[in-house]
């Protein structure tokens, strides 16, 4: 498993080397086929090649050399993880290929404005939030924010968030924890890499989420995880922008054709900054059609933006 795989087979001889020098093991060229066997009755998928000299080689594993690095990109690319945490698990990652094939792992991944946090903690966090979810309690945890000195603080003074977990969430690059709060008297949800400790969790049940909750709906319309009034938003598109609508709404989007250069679309958004700022981005090639009070809510914002 360590020092084979298909580019890499090893003959009798350097495995009785490996066996010796590696793990103080004495064997004979005799027995290594029947090992081999034997091996193969236990399910490793190993594979002979017949020459002057036979070569074996582990022919697959858990994961293939493509997953691993499918995975690496993914962990070097997440905000999510610090980049400690991101070090260590990609090293034990590759533990999980041929030595041979380690060299192979060294990805040349550029990923333009990746900040990486640096709660450490963020592995502990994570555990302990699912933990509380498998068993229904609730957790009680500090949350903190930067001051204008960049500095953390504790938010409302480190007073402690009693909250029911029901599920974390990976909106926007980032692991959020949704759940009741009982501070908030509503369902809200929560950065996980701004909370300060690993969460306790509390020996009370957790206030089960309401009758027909739908985890998925919730986090579609809770628009970049911003909490504001949801709304049925009427949106005129330009039809070049139809993959960009997609990509934010789901396939699942209603659209009819506007006009011979723009379709509309009618979405449910939260009405929140992030929001409107979304509709800012594009210049005028996404308008908001209905209803008047939302339209009239962006214009004043624009206005806002405006004043000296």
């Amino acid at each position: 498993m360590e020092y084979s795989d298909p580019e890499h087979p090893l003959t009798t001889s350097e495995l009785l080397r490996l066996l010796s020098e590696e793990y103080g093991i004495s064997a004979h060229r005799t027995t290594i086929p029947k090992d081999i066997e034997d091996l193969m009755e236990f399910g490793f998928d190993i594979e002979t090649i017949s020459s002057s000299q036979k070569k074996y080689f582990i022919a697959s594993r858990k994961f293939e050399l493509s997953e691993i690095k499918l995975l690496i990109d993914a962990v070097e690319s997440s905000k999510f993880i610090t980049a400690g945490k991101s070090s260590e698990l990609i090293a034990k990652l590759g533990f999980l290929v041929s030595k041979p094939q380690s060299d192979a792992l060294k990805r040349n991944l550029f990923v333009a404005n990746r900040i990486k946090p640096n709660n450490e903690r963020i592995y502990s966090i994570v555990d302990t939030i699912n933990d509380a979810i498998n068993a229904g309690s609730k957790i009680s945890f500090q949350y903190f924010e930067y001051t204008a000195a960049k500095k953390k603080a504790l938010r409302h003074g480190g007073t402690r968030y009693c909250f029911s977990p029901y599920s974390l969430v990976w909106s926007g690059d980032y692991y959020y924890v949704l759940g009741y709060s009982d501070k908030h008297s509503k369902i809200v949800q929560f950065r996980v890499d701004r909370i300060a400790d690993t969460p306790t969790i509390l020996h009370v049940d957790a206030v089960p989420a309401p009758d027909g909750f739908d985890i998925a709906e919730y986090a579609k319309r809770v628009y970049q995880m911003y909490d504001g009034e949801n709304a049925i938003v009427e949106l005129r598109c330009e039809n070049a922008l139809m993959q960009t609508i997609i990509d934010r709404f789901g396939e699942d989007v209603m659209t009819v054709a506007y006009d011979m250069t723009s379709f509309k679309a009618t979405v449910e958004v939260s009405l929140s900054p992030a929001f409107f700022g979304w509709i800012f981005g594009f210049c005028g090639r996404v308008q908001i059609l209905t209803p008047r009070s939302v339209k009239e809510e962006f214009a004043r914002m624009l206005g806002e933006f405006q004043r000296e």
